[in-house]
């Protein structure tokens, strides 16, 4: 449909680690419980905090990130969209449940926070090797491709103007 648009950007914090589980085919799936917050003044101008609680899935990639090195109370961001999908309960009733499903996750902590890191609240030394090793068991199946994430030290600089090269660019 032309002129609609589904994005959904978050930043928060996790209420709980990551739940990972796999497809019958070998798919990562992470399932994420997230509170943001928000600060307000109310009608007799007390502050409140409002916390929302969104369900968040990410797929593939981003599942093994999010079970390697995301854990309860990391600060992450969120790039998705809304998906409702709809279920019967034992009951028989038709129930309906939204939820974000990620295309990006990012984690927004730094280490010396101890935030970003695995279920235990550490990043792996160096990087470069998840939580448990390339064979770690998650849910009774193999972890499948895991493709470890760089440090942020290996990303390269920071601005264009540090890269070689780049002080004659005229702007």
């Amino acid at each position: 449909m032309a002129g609609s648009l589904n994005k959904v950007i978050l930043v928060g914090h996790l209420g709980q680690d990551p739940k990972i589980s796999y497809t019958q085919s070998g798919q990562p799936v992470a399932n994420l419980r997230m509170a943001t917050s928000e600060r307000f003044k109310d009608k007799s101008g007390q502050w409140t905090d409002r916390t929302e609680w969104h369900t968040v899935v990410a797929w593939g990639k981003d599942a093994e990130f999010c079970g390697n090195y995301l854990g309860k109370g990391a600060l992450v961001m969120i790039e998705g969209r809304l998906q409702t999908r709809k279920w019967q309960d034992k009951d028989g009733q038709d129930r309906y449940s939204t939820e974000v499903v990620a295309n990006r996750v990012q984690s927004l902590g730094s280490r010396a926070q101890g935030e970003g890191g695995g279920p235990s609240g550490l990043r792996p030394q160096g990087g470069m090797q998840p939580q448990g090793g390339q064979n770690a068991q998650r849910g009774g199946q193999q972890q499948r491709n895991a493709q470890p994430y760089p440090d942020d030290e290996d990303l390269g600089p920071a601005f264009p103007s540090e890269a070689s090269g780049m002080d004659d660019v005229p702007f």
